[in-house]
């Protein structure tokens, strides 16, 4: 018992003792802020920003605990062991050190925020969390077709934003540009073509097209970039069966695929206005010689 009791009376447990007690009223009182931010801030990005603040400043004070209650007394006498305990938990956690460290370069540098859309190593989606050690994205396409939820949420280590690229479709510029080809046969009018599928895209796209200008006018200010055409533009392309009139548009990242359904279907009804002067086209097969067969009938 006395030797219990000189082991619970040791400088050191005690020590040990009060910082894990510390860590633990650190913790509760994370937990404590986070839900009561939850309650009083109904704004969902302000209160999720607030909620990771708390969370952020937690893990440093620990960090700091941690740092100052084994440096600030008999600091030669745990050079050696802190320096062998270092290396060994870098060696053995080095994934998730990494990860953290992701975490703050995510935070501070602002790669990607919750609500982007980003792709990285090779899944696409919307960034619905970022913590300390995962990226939460909620995934697009894999079987589903164009820019459509697959339903699946998908945790991607913080670690990979120091792996590969990061493809963000909506930081600093909204916009995307996108193509879409309407196919005319030979004989059509193809100046009339050009016509309809250019005011049609001008008529439904304004409104993208004068706020990307803004937008894509900032973009130039800020990065190395060369200026390009924000408006829709048509290019013809000849084939062995058609003549694609290839338009190149800009669009709101989110709205892609509805945007190109609209196009089409404004085009192709204005087609049908123009009563055979404009022809959609679809493949064609012709027969050049049908060999000859003889048939002998008993």
């Amino acid at each position: 018992m006395d030797e219990l009791l000189d082991f619970f009376n040791h400088d050191m447990v005690v020590k040990a003792a009060k910082l894990l007690l510390w860590i633990l009223f650190i913790i509760i009182s994370i937990r404590l802020l986070r839900k009561l931010l939850k309650r009083r801030i109904a704004d969902t990005s302000i209160r999720y920003k607030a909620q990771k603040g708390v969370e952020v400043v937690g893990y440093v004070l620990i960090g700091l605990l941690i740092l100052v209650s084994f440096t600030l007394e008999n600091v030669q006498d745990y050079t050696i062991i802190i320096g062998l305990f270092t290396a060994g938990i870098t060696f053995t956690l080095q994934e998730l050190i990494l990860s953290i460290a992701g975490s703050f370069y995510i935070f501070f540098v602002r790669v990607y925020e919750p609500g982007d859309r980003i792709e990285i190593n090779g899944i696409k989606g919307d960034v619905i969390d970022i913590d300390s050690i995962y990226t939460t994205i909620m995934e697009m396409g894999e079987w589903v077709s164009s820019d459509n939820y697959s339903g699946r949420i998908v945790k991607i280590s913080n670690a990979f934003v120091f792996k590969g690229p990061i493809k963000n479709y909506s930081m600093d510029f909204p916009f995307v540009w996108d193509e879409l080809n309407v196919l005319i046969t030979y004989g059509s009018d193809v100046e009339l073509g050009k016509k309809i599928v250019l005011d049609e895209a001008t008529e439904l796209l304004s409104d993208y097209t004068e706020d990307s200008m803004a937008k894509w006018s900032a973009m130039v200010e800020r990065y190395y970039i060369e200026n390009a055409t924000i408006a829709p533009t048509v290019a013809i392309n000849l084939t062995d069966n058609w003549i694609a009139l290839n338009l190149r548009y800009i669009s709101d990242y989110k709205l892609r695929r509805g945007t190109k359904h609209q196009l089409f279907e404004r085009i192709e009804q204005a087609v049908l206005l123009t009563e055979g002067k404009v022809t959609l086209a679809s493949n064609t097969l012709q027969l050049l010689k049908i060999p000859e067969v003889d048939v002998h009938l008993k």
